[in-house]
């Protein structure tokens, strides 16, 4: 089951949108749906764990890019994709710079738009190419692991970041043992416990993290 969150503060947009997300997946889609910043913080603080927030931007009271930012501080691992009428390059660049995992303009097709969430579901990070007027899909495998962000803010020991710096450069277990002298046992021991701290549970989310946090990795 994929289990999604729409915030949207007008009531027929979003029930248009909770229609449109329930093609999504063949397999059975649980939709939930609030107005707003408080609604979706209640059923998080509640235990409700989604596969993807579709949030809309221009939200009344406590902004869509407020929200953003809280939603990636305290839950990084949950992909939330904006939903907004406005698609320029500054409003573009801001959402994508705090976090999110795609941007969506509301101009955008049914068909589009369950595009994107397929790719952001897959573990991609999606956003608009503003000055071409088309879409790209940016691959987790992206160069990464040159931000700013310190490894031990998240909990992450030397020899795990490490480990994760050369898990994102693409070396399997048996590649990083050897070139830390550990066995392959003892990487996938320090795995776990890096996908435990990042709050994922696949290469590929860690990837995205480490991308989206901007995590840096020596």
């Amino acid at each position: 089951m994929v289990k999604l969150l729409v915030v949207e503060d007008h009531a027929l947009v979003r029930e248009g949108l909770v229609q449109t997300l329930r093609q999504l997946e063949e397999t059975e889609v649980d939709v939930f749906e609030v107005s707003d910043f408080d609604g979706a913080n209640l059923l998080l603080e509640q235990g409700h764990v989604f596969d993807l927030v579709l949030l809309d931007l221009g939200l009344p009271g406590v902004d869509g890019l407020s929200c953003l930012k809280s939603f990636r501080q305290r839950y990084p691992s949950m992909p939330v994709v904006i939903l907004s009428a406005y698609d320029d390059v500054h409003t573009v660049n801001k959402t994508m710079k705090n976090g999110a995992a795609a941007f969506v303009s509301k101009t955008y097709s049914s068909d589009r738009l369950l595009s994107v969430l397929r790719e952001v579901l897959a573990g991609n990070v999606f956003s608009p190419d503003v000055s071409q007027k088309k879409a790209f899909v940016a691959s987790p495998h992206m160069p990464i692991g040159e931000g700013d962000a310190d490894p031990a803010d998240f909990g992450l020991t030397e020899r795990q970041a490490e480990v994760l710096g050369l898990m994102v450069r693409g070396k399997s277990n048996r590649d990083i043992g050897a070139l830390l002298g550990l066995s392959e046992g003892t990487i996938k021991i320090h795995l776990t416990a890096i996908f435990k701290l990042l709050g994922v549970s696949s290469r590929t989310q860690a990837m995205v993290v480490v991308a989206r946090r901007g995590i840096r990795l020596d």
